[in-house]
């Protein structure tokens, strides 16, 4: 995919709750595993705070 054109959105195919991780994922190109894990020990050590974080993003993020 080209840089120009790429667009931060959920995934439509790669979903475990809202899609948010595997969107990031595909945005940057790395495994959205990578991206879950990260959220998880976000959430863990920012005392929830990356709960709050990705309801936010799955709010304001586009379907894919």
């Amino acid at each position: 995919m080209d840089k120009m054109n790429r667009k931060l959105t959920k995934s439509a195919s790669n979903r475990m709750v809202c899609g948010v991780c595997a969107g990031v994922g595909e945005y940057f190109q790395i495994d959205p595993t990578v991206i879950r894990l990260l959220w998880a020990i976000l959430t863990f050590c920012g005392v929830g705070s990356g709960i709050l974080v990705y309801i936010i993003a799955a709010v304001i993020m586009p379907e894919g």
